[in-house]
């Protein structure tokens, strides 16, 4: 598995950004049946970087916390059942590995959004990668039961990994 992480800011985290992402990511792959190694590129910006990315790729001219953009076109979510007629457009032709997409997480968000919820960054960063993950992996919350499935699924993962609200 490759898990690309390049952070932009100044920002330092209490904790290994790299090794957090690539637990939380296996975590949620496992959980998925993913059988195919993977790759993920992840990008920490701030407030000011994420809005402008949400006005280049979404046309959404405002900040948010995570951004994710999915690489495979997936028919049912979760799995990974690649038509063979589109393994040139989602493998890396020199590792191999299934390129699932990109992830922006705005480092600034993480910091208000822990604060605001009372809990540790670590547990707020562990649940915007869990949270982009799934979105890789073809979830969406669009409609009020895909934000439960999804949500239980991050749940689930994070728990999984002692990750809870408490910390």
């Amino acid at each position: 598995m490759t898990f690309y992480v390049e952070n932009e800011t100044e920002v330092a985290f209490p904790f290994d950004v790299e090794e957090l992402v690539e637990k939380i990511a296996l975590q949620v792959l496992d959980t998925e049946g993913c059988e195919y190694e993977a790759q993920v590129n992840v990008l920490l910006t701030d407030n000011e970087g994420i809005h402008e990315y949400n006005k280049e790729y979404r046309s959404i001219d405002r900040e948010t916390d995570v951004l994710s953009f999915p690489n495979v076109d997936f028919e049912t979510e979760g799995v990974f059942d690649i038509d063979e007629d589109m393994e040139a457009d989602y493998f890396d032709p020199d590792t191999g590995e299934l390129i699932l997409g990109d992830i922006i997480i705005s480092v600034d968000k993480v910091k208000e959004q822990a604060e605001s919820y009372g809990h540790s960054l670590k547990r707020e960063f562990s649940f915007l990668v869990a949270h982009s993950m799934l979105h890789l992996c073809g979830y969406d919350h669009m409609e009020p039961g895909e934000a439960a499935v999804m949500e239980a699924k991050q749940e689930e993962a994070l728990r999984a990994l002692g990750i809870t609200r408490e910390d």
